[in-house]
């Protein structure tokens, strides 16, 4: 029998000829080795691209995970890549430290959110590739390799967003913050106030973003900020539920867009708003159970709003089909060579579509929006692009390439999907 694989939205497969879960850096070195290749790495599946998907070796860090060390007064935490956010959290706040910001989905292996430039949201916060400290990998020849960002500096601005193609990440040592408390707040408002006023709205607080529903005319806009107030109780999450509720709409008034329109603007004008303090764990992340596929453009900060615009008159013009609501989130520039983020202030534009429907006209029919702005696509989420297209958006593509090459000698992480990412023959 064949062994089986997906990702969490169950759009990308693979049966590989091996599933093994290492246990620590030699059994996976002898894995890197000597298993049928090509070898690729899975953390939680939570990628729409496929990254994992091998007729060889997919490689699980499920079993690589927890702290090995910490330091108090630095603020560092050195985890195992297979920690999942979720866990990682507690263990964080169990040692005095806080991630210094998140995204709202907690089930991705650190390893992977590291590899895919997985974020949140504020314009002087980077994903959480800019806190590391130091990184060690299983190279391509199973070789335990060490880098530190005092002395190897060049290697981890390389390695930092790797795609599972510069080694397999073992171990890292994150650059946290001292544990704290947020203030988060959350409200309706029209979105042609938040397009106007987006520069502004985002720039007022440490954190913000806000979620565009489709064919309701209204933006939900959420701010987190440091607080010393006592916490306060954070309201139960309706998320789910006003997702069932939009998916109801569509199916059951396809017939009659108007109605359907008219429900959903006068149900999203009405969301109660929320105002609450909590420490930071019980903050930023979200339960996402609706299952879904995403595609996420990384665009100049200034361009964001223009490109929302027509993305929205696209999908209410053309896929009536759509309900998940879009998200936009802003990230401070960094200077990793893969880094969607590399040198430029962002606005990040994410588009979700039910996993129970076909997600590629839609996606096909939005992605020419966010090229023509200069857009990044997310490593991790739905995109077409390919090495010739991608080396025109990373300056220091030739150079991570070389690195990759060094680490890689042999190709043995280099499967057919990434030797068409990355331009190898």
């Amino acid at each position: 029998m064949s062994n089986t694989w997906s990702n969490w939205s169950g759009f990308v497969s693979a049966e590989p000829k091996l599933i093994a879960s290492p246990g620590d850096a030699g059994e996976l070195g002898d894995l890197v080795r000597t298993a049928p290749g090509p070898v690729r790495v899975a953390g939680a599946g939570h990628s729409f691209t496929p990254l994992v998907k091998s007729q060889g070796t997919i490689l699980s860090l499920e079993r690589l995970e927890g702290l090995v060390s910490h330091d108090a007064q630095k603020h560092q935490a050195r985890v195992r890549a297979g920690t999942r956010l979720g866990p990682l959290m507690h263990i964080l706040q169990g040692i005095g430290q806080g991630l210094p910001n998140m995204g709202d989905i907690d089930r991705q292996a650190i390893g992977g959110a590291l590899g895919t430039a997985t974020h949140g949201s504020g314009p002087t916060l980077g994903a959480y590739h800019t806190q590391l400290e130091t990184v060690q990998i299983v190279d391509g020849l199973g070789k335990v390799r060490d880098f530190k960002r005092a002395g190897d500096r060049d290697m981890i601005h390389a390695i930092g967003v790797a795609l599972g193609a510069f080694g397999v990440l073992t171990e890292v040592t994150l650059n946290n913050i001292a544990t704290y408390r947020l203030r988060r707040r959350k409200y309706v408002l029209p979105i042609t106030e938040m397009l106007r006023d987006f520069e502004a709205m985002m720039a007022a607080h440490r954190s913000a973003e806000f979620y565009y529903i489709p064919f309701s005319g209204y933006a939900q806009f959420i701010a987190s900020d440091f607080s010393d107030a006592a916490p306060t109780t954070r309201p139960p999450e309706e998320d789910e539920a006003g997702l069932r509720t939009l998916r109801r709409l569509r199916t059951s008034l396809a017939w009659l867009p108007s109605l359907r329109g008219r429900l959903i603007r006068s149900a999203a004008a009405k969301f109660p708003a929320e105002d609450y303090v909590q420490d930071w764990l019980n903050v930023y992340a979200s339960d996402r159970q609706t299952k879904f596929n995403e595609m996420e453009y990384h665009l100049p900060f200034e361009e964001g709003p223009k490109a929302l615009a027509e993305i929205i008159e696209l999908t209410e013009k053309r896929f009536p089909e759509v309900y998940f609501p879009m998200e936009v989130r802003s990230v401070a520039p960094d200077q990793f060579w893969l880094s969607p983020f590399y040198n430029r202030l962002t606005c990040s534009v994410a588009i979700h579509h039910d996993a129970a429907n076909d997600p590629l006209p839609f996606m096909r029919a939005a992605e020419p929006i966010f090229r023509r702005y200069g857009g990044r696509p997310h490593w991790g989420k739905m995109h077409s692009l390919k090495a010739a297209e991608l080396k025109k958006l990373y300056p220091r593509w030739d150079d991570a390439m070389a690195a990759r090459r060094d680490i890689d000698p042999e190709n043995r992480f280099v499967s057919p999907y990434m030797a068409g990412l990355f331009g190898i023959e």
